[in-house]
């Protein structure tokens, strides 16, 4: 089910209900759908949060950073595995997506990484994830924390 953010009230509804809305950057050609997380053990290990961002323009968008209060060091990272079953991860830097095209940040792939965790991430809490933009355009999403094993927005 895709939610918007003009449909009034429901932005609310679904913020009280512990879902995310999408959200809107600039002039309404990105889209930030279906965020999620899981719940965190303490504060020792870093997070993750997972959404679909989807650019509706018609000229390719950047995304350059993440903000939270949550982490002191919120960065995308794209988690890879080699030809020989290696797993690695690392920051992916600024992520371009063309006119029409998404980026899901998803589990085993991109995501946004939450190092630095001021406060454990408790299941049912939610958290606001800022997504900065190469035109100054930011987007803030309310992100549900869901349960420890949690394998997509809907639990």
């Amino acid at each position: 089910m895709t939610k918007r953010s003009y449909i009034n009230g429901l932005p609310l509804v679904l913020l009280l209900s512990g879902m995310s809305t999408p959200a809107f950057a600039g002039s309404e050609d990105v889209v930030v759908e279906n965020a999620w997380s899981r719940a965190s053990i303490g504060v020792n290990r870093p997070g993750a949060a997972y959404m679909t961002v989807r650019n509706t323009g018609e000229d390719a968008v950047t995304l350059t950073g993440l903000a939270t209060p949550l982490a002191m060091m919120p960065e995308i990272h794209e988690s890879k595995t080699n030809s020989d079953g290696v797993s690695s991860m690392a920051p992916a830097g600024e992520i371009t997506i063309e006119p029409g095209q998404s980026v899901a940040l998803e589990p085993g792939g991109l995501h946004a990484m939450l190092m630095k965790l001021q406060e454990p991430m408790t299941e049912g809490e939610n958290f606001p994830l800022t997504l900065t933009f190469s035109d100054g355009g930011k987007v803030t999403v309310e992100v549900p924390i869901l349960g420890i094993a949690a394998r997509g927005p809907e639990g």
